[in-house]
């Protein structure tokens, strides 16, 4: 489960993940104009309604993450994107808590933004939809498992007890992995032959 309620993390790690979502969001906000906010509201609705479905994984629980799609397609924009969506569903469903958006926020968005900044210009400078699919979910694929790396990190990190707990969750990411390279290769495929300028984040300004 990415969405670490309150009350479990230790204050240096809320803390410093705090610090780099903001950091997250600066960056974002810096670059962001009138044509992002309709594409980054989309798709942080699709976050939101995609994570609310948890599937049993052994003494945890999976959910979809789409941080490597939101990545290719908002860039830095995910930050926003995917800060939005967790703030509604700690509100709105207590789904997560309040003290770790920032920790939550990170976990998520930060892999899914370094791995489209590694593979999104091989991405949208093939033609092939085979070869972006293929790019995409490598990408999608990394960006879970290294979501899942930073939560069993932050439990880690904040308390030894948790390292059980952090290993199982480690497991549970594996198929998870596997269905997320499955979505996003098969959208970034389609919007290689009909939209191909919709994997190009709008999320830049000229001055920068």
């Amino acid at each position: 489960m990415a969405h670490i309620p309150d009350g479990v993390l230790s204050l240096p790690v809320l803390i410093g993940g705090g610090v780099v979502a903001a950091m997250g969001l600066g960056l974002a906000l810096r670059a962001i104009d009138d044509r992002s906010i309709p594409r980054i509201a989309i798709l942080a609705g699709v976050f939101f309604a995609a994570s609310l479905v948890s599937v049993p994984m052994g003494p945890s629980s999976v959910h979809l993450l789409l941080a490597g799609l939101m990545g290719l397609m908002l860039g830095p924009g995910i930050f926003p994107a995917v800060l939005v969506a967790l703030v509604l569903q700690a509100v709105l469903f207590g789904f997560g808590g309040l003290t770790t958006l920032g920790i939550n926020t990170v976990n998520i968005a930060l892999p899914g933004y370094v791995a489209a900044f590694a593979l999104g210009p091989a991405v949208r400078a093939t033609k092939s939809p085979w070869r972006a699919g293929i790019l995409a979910a490598i990408g999608a694929a990394s960006a879970t498992f290294a979501t899942g790396a930073l939560v069993a990190l932050s439990l880690w990190y904040s308390s030894l007890d948790f390292v059980p707990v952090a290993k199982v969750l480690l497991v549970t990411y594996f198929p998870l992995a596997l269905a997320e390279a499955a979505i996003t290769a098969t959208v970034i495929a389609f919007l290689v032959r009909v939209e191909p300028k919709a994997l190009h984040p709008r999320l830049v300004r000229p001055e920068l």
